[in-house]
Parts: structure tokens; C-alpha cells; sequence
């Protein structure tokens, strides 16, 4: 019996027997599985629906869609706005969301909000080409005053460089594939892609050191004024015109407190996205990566609008952060409250 046994499985006929009854068994076994998952699963609480048999009577199937019989198992219907809000079904098997995660993220976010810091740098060109930078009215005076720490300026310096390495490697994973791989093609798009998510995960908790130190050194200079109502009226004086203004105009309170606020945003999605698990419901999961990324790319653009400002937009700007002096007269005319508070000295008297 051995050796008929050892020759039908050494025959090429045998062994093709063998294969094929196995096949078979697994898909029987398949087949059966399958079924009997997807019945208990409809038959689930909350999930029962009515289908008639061959005698006419109804068994729990129900008489539906074969879509309906599918939402069913799914908990619901994923176009529903429940499915996006509301607390996940019970007997739920599958998740609701994916698809509308995915169109969101492919056909909105992708598509679109990736022109955003384009569209802002086009708008500050011509805004440039046509108004020109901001000249000191009456030039340098040649004195100076002191405006910003070495510890407010290394803090100011430091999110600055992180931001610029997490917003260059956040727009290569979100807007490499339609940008980078049809260019350098598929292959160098996953190499590059693959250093940009290493280097974003290892600068991301260098943001959140960066954005409290950024809080503590200047939060107390950013509160909003009454006087900044009038900076809002004039246009911050880029059009013409004197306005006053404290330490920080309102442009410069409000582009703190976006830092901050959606900073934090940035800071806490980006912990969820790293650590998946700190969350029980994917949803949340899914919620992150879009307020990441919408987040990321309004920072990026309006980070272009101060990088404007600070630099080619306004003399004597940049020497605050770079010197941490400012020309007296750059000071007069762009925070004369504040210069009066730090001199003792009337500004108008002294423009006179």
C-alpha cells in the first residue's frame, strides 16, 4: 500500500489530482466561510433586513439591493453624513470613510490646495512690481535702538528653519507623485519621497520645542489693541499713509497667532499620524491627515507673505532679526507707540 501510494504521488498524473482536489477543498472551504461571514454579519443587531424565499415566506435577507445589503454590512451608508460624524454602528464590519478620505485628499487637497503658496507669490510679485518695497521716509538716521534678544532671535530663527525643512518635505510626499514622477519618473519619485517622510518624521518634534519657545518669548507683546482697528483700516500703510502701532502691528499679532494656533493643530495631528495607535476610531486618523495638510499649506502660503515683509517688502526689516537693532527712524514710522514707550520720546516731535 506504501509503495502505491509513493508511486501515485511521484506521477505527474497524481500529483495534478492531488493539486486539484486541494483547490477545490479551499475554494469549498472559501466560498462557505464567505457566505457565513456575511450572513452573521447582516443578521448582526440593527442590521436585520427582509428577503423572501422560494415559498414565498421572508428569512432575515429581506427583499433589498444587493448596495443595500452591502450598507448593511458596512453599518450604514458611506455617503451618509453620518458616517463621517456620528458614532460608528454596532455590528459594523467594514469602515465607511475611506472613499470620502480619499476624494477629498486626491481630488481636493491634492489637486488644488498645493497652488495655494504659488498663488500667493504670483499676488506678491505683481504687488511688488507695482507699489515697489516700503523706503524709511526720511532715510536712515544712522542711530539705532534695541528690538530683539539673541534668545528671541535664535527663537525666531530656529522655527523658522524647521518650518522651511517640515513645509519643503511635507509638499514632496503630498504633491510628489503628480509633480515629481512624471518628470524623474515613479522610482526616483519613491526615493525622494521616502527621504522626505524620514526627514519630516525626524524634524516633527523639533516644530512642537520650536512653537512652545516661539509662545513663551512673544506672546506677551502679540495681545490685539484697540489702535490695531486703524491698522486694519489703512492697510497696514501699504498703500500710503502713517500707522500707528505698538511692538507688533496687527499683521505681525495675527500671523503669531496663526503660528500658534494651527501650529498646534499641525503638532497635534502630527503625533496622531505618528503613534495611529493612541486612537481607537480610524476616523480620527483620516480627520488628521486633512487638517495636517490644510493647515501646513495656509502656514507655507502666508509664511511667503512675512518672508516678504521682513526682507525685500520693508526697510530696515530684516535687521531686527538679524542685528536685533533697528534704524530709529524705521521706528518712528512703523511702531512709534513702541518706540515712545522704549525712548521716552515723542515720535512726531522727533519726525519734525
Amino acid at each position: 500500500m506504501h509503495d502505491l501510494t509513493t508511486k501515485f504521488r511521484r506521477t505527474p498524473a497524481g500529483l495534478l489530482r492531488i493539486v486539484l482536489f486541494l483547490v477545490l477543498g479551499m475554494v469549498w472551504m472559501g466560498v462557505a466561510t464567505q457566505a457565513t461571514y456575511a450572513q452573521s454579519s447582516v443578521r448582526a443587531p440593527g442590521n436585520a433586513v427582509n428577503l423572501p424565499d422560494d415559498q414565498g415566506s421572508a428569512n432575515t435577507l429581506g427583499n433589498v439591493s444587493d448596495s443595500e445589503i452591502w450598507d448593511a454590512i458596512r453599518g450604514g451608508n458611506p455617503n451618509a453624513i453620518e458616517a463621517l460624524t456620528g458614532p460608528r454602528p454596532e455590528g459594523a464590519v467594514f469602515n465607511t470613510t475611506g472613499q470620502q478620505w480619499r476624494m477629498l485628499r486626491e481630488g481636493v487637497i491634492r489637486k488644488y490646495l498645493g497652488w495655494f503658496p504659488l498663488v500667493v507669490i504670483g499676488l506678491l510679485a505683481v504687488f511688488y512690481l507695482l507699489r515697489g518695497p516700503m523706503r524709511i521716509t526720511g532715510g536712515r538716521s544712522g542711530k539705532t535702538i534695541h528690538r530683539f534678544t539673541l534668545n528671541a532671535r535664535v527663537a525666531h530663527w530656529f522655527m523658522a528653519g524647521v518650518f522651511i525643512i517640515l513645509g519643503l518635505t511635507g509638499l514632496m510626499i503630498l504633491l510628489g507623485r503628480p509633480l515629481i514622477a512624471p518628470y524623474l519618473g515613479l522610482e526616483a519619485n519613491s526615493i525622494l519621497t521616502s527621504a522626505a517622510k524620514e526627514g519630516h518624521n525626524l524634524f516633527g518634534p523639533l516644530f512642537i520645542i520650536a512653537l512652545v519657545w516661539l509662545f513663551i518669548k512673544f506672546v506677551g507683546s502679540n495681545f490685539f489693541h484697540i489702535r490695531d482697528l486703524k491698522w486694519i483700516f489703512k492697510f497696514g500703510g501699504f498703500f500710503g499713509g502713517h500707522v500707528s502701532s505698538g511692538r507688533f502691528n496687527f499683521g505681525e499679532k495675527t500671523w503669531f497667532w496663526m503660528v500658534v494656533l494651527i501650529g498646534s493643530v499641525i503638532a497635534a495631528t502630527g503625533i496622531v499620524m505618528l503613534f495611529p495607535w493612541l486612537v481607537e476610531d480610524v476616523r480620527w486618523l483620516q480627520l488628521s491627515t486633512i487638517l495636517h495638510a490644510v493647515g501646513a499649506v495656509l502656514l507655507i502660503g502666508v509664511l511667503f507673505g512675512h518672508i516678504y515683509v521682513g526682507t525685500i517688502g520693508m526697510e530696515g526689516s530684516l535687521d531686527s532679526m538679524l542685528k536685533g537693532e533697528v534704524d530709529e527712524n524705521w521706528a518712528k514710522e512703523h511702531h512709534d507707540v513702541w518706540y515712545e514707550q522704549m525712548t521716552g520720546k515723542s515720535a512726531k516731535e522727533d519726525q519734525s
